[in-house]
Parts: C-alpha cells; structure tokens; sequence
C-alpha cells in the first residue's frame, strides 16, 4: 500500500477538481446552449468517475492472497484502468461525437458567450493544477528513462492514465474555447458542434493509448531487465549454485512479480541441501528484491533452458 501513496494522491487532486469542473461546466452549458461545453462537461464527468474506479481498483488489487486466487489481486488494477479507458472512449468521445453531430445539424447560436470563458479559464486553472501533480509523480516514477519508454515499461498505470486524461482535459478546453470563440465571431454556430467532434478525437485517441497499455500489463509483463539481472546474480551468487541459467518473471500488480528461475545446482548436493539454498535466495531476495512476491525454483541443465527459451522466443516471433 506504501508504494501507492504517490499514485492516490495523484488520483485525489483529479478527482476533486473534475467533480468541481464538471458541475461548472454543465451549468455553463445549461445557461448558454453550448455543445462545446456540454462535451467538456460529460468530459469532466467521466474523468471523475475513471479516479473512482482507478482507486476501487487499487483497493481491490491491495487484498492479500485466498484459495481461489492464490497469487493474490494485484491485476485488479490493470483490469480496471482497461475499463477506465473504455468509458473514456464510449461516454467520453462517444457523447462528445453524437453532441457535435446534433448541433452541426441543428445549429442553436450560443448565448452568454462569455460565461463560457470564465468557466473554461477556471477550468483550464484546475485542470493544470492536477496536471501539474500528476506529472511531478510521474517525473519521480520515470527517472532518467524517456517519456513514451516511462510509461512503455511502467507497472502502474494509474499515474499515466491521469496524467493522460488531464493531459486530454487541457486540450479539450483549448478546442472548446476555439469552438466557441470562432462560432461568436463568425456567427456561425456550427462551429460550437465542431468544437465538439473535436474534443471526441482528443478522448478517442486517448482512450486507444490507455485501452493498448492496460491491455498489455493486463496479459502480463515481465519484470524489468535490471529487476531480472538482479534476481540472476543473487542466485549465482550462491555457492550451491552452478549456473543461474535464466528467469520467466510476470508483474501481477505494480510492485508485486512472480518470478520462475532456472538453476543448475552443482552435481553433489542432496535434496535437503538443494531445499536449504532455495531458502536462502527466498530470503535474499525478499530482503533485496521485494518485489519478488512469488519465487518458483526449477532445477534445469543448461541445455534444457536453452531450448525452452529458444521455444519461446520462437513463439514470440510468429505472434
């Protein structure tokens, strides 16, 4: 739970500002006729329900292990943020669509203009202030590494998928206000509707983005190669140990991996021996490698890890 501080707080600044904003801006809508800002309201809406389901998940993923799922809930997290990004994808950009069709269809001009950019102007204020937290968490998660290869190999997709949605929200509220603007100026109200579509491919796109990286994480992925090198040498470095041939390892959460590890013990040891250095790397790297929730031991030659790892590369290559 220790390790999700950083994510929840990033999730409670999103969540209290999209409440806020959403309710702002649906009586802006109300009081003006935009769909503009109609879209951006629904927009705000499904950003605050996505911080509750992120953090439902978070809960749901922190129980510990039972019979009937044996290597704990951490996934939890990953299946709900997938359903995160599909609601942002059907209510978000689905509404926002239908909204900008309508109104480019059946044009209303838009009244009391300049309420809309007060509450657009605040919004954009909230808005930047969560994005803001969000992205100084996510800073700290990626280190040195890249932008997109941060969030390509991060564990934890509930600070990427904020800082993506608030990401998507300043956008929005930079095409609402063209929209708005440009149908009061040219007095063509029309261009409200198209404010809207707009902001649907904002949130449609998005939405691939979060649905291809909780997809990923939700099938499984393998812990990092520095995670790995570190389990590898722990193993070899123990004098029971011939050959650390390799390790298959799995993130089921965040900061919880299920590790298989192949190993050559030297030819002499019994089996209590053999029992007695499994021990001790399960110490190790409980103390060293913590995220190593699940360690499983396989007794292998060389030869026969190789081919096991070739059959999978193999099989990855004609995936």
């Amino acid at each position: 739970m220790a390790g999700h501080s950083g994510s929840r707080r990033v999730i409670y600044a999103a969540l209290a500002g999209n409440l806020a904003i959403a309710l702002t801006k649906f009586a802006a809508a109300f009081f003006t006729g935009s769909s503009a800002m109609l879209s951006e309201g629904v927009h705000s809406l499904v950003d605050t329900g996505n911080g509750s389901l992120l953090l439902y998940g978070m809960h749901r993923a922190a129980r510990p292990a039972d019979r009937t799922h044996p290597l704990g809930h951490g996934r939890e997290l990953y299946f709900w943020s997938f359903i995160v990004a599909l609601l942002v994808f059907a209510l978000g950009a689905g509404i926002s669509f239908y909204e900008g069709v309508i109104h480019i269809m059946a044009p209303e001009p838009v009244v009391n203009a300049r309420v809309n950019y007060i509450v657009l102007g605040l919004s954009f204020l909230f808005e930047g202030s969560s994005w803001l937290i969000a992205l100084r968490e996510f800073r700290q998660q990626k280190g040195q590494q890249g932008w997109f290869e941060a969030i390509r190999r991060s564990k934890d997709p509930s600070v990427f998928t904020v800082l993506f949605e608030d990401s998507a929200a300043l956008l929005g509220l930079i095409v609402a206000f063209a929209g708005i603007l440009a149908a009061e100026l040219m007095d063509m109200p029309e261009l409200d509707g198209a404010g809207s579509i707009g902001i649907a491919m904002i949130l449609g796109a998005t939405a691939i983005f979060l649905a291809r990286e909780s997809k990923s994480l939700l099938l499984g992925e393998p812990a990092r190669p520095e995670v790995q090198k570190k389990v590898l040498d722990i193993a070899q470095e123990d004098s029971a140990v011939q050959r650390a041939n390799g390790i298959l390892s799995v993130h089921i959460g965040p900061q919880e991996i299920v590790a298989d590890l192949s190993i050559e013990f030297e030819d002499h040891l019994t089996v209590p021996e053999i029992e007695a250095c499994i021990e001790r790397l399960e110490a190790r790297l409980k103390k060293d490698v913590p995220q190593i929730t699940r360690l499983f031991v396989k007794p292998q030659t060389t030869g026969t890890w190789e081919r096991r790892r070739k059959a999978i590369a193999e099989a990855s290559e004609e995936g």
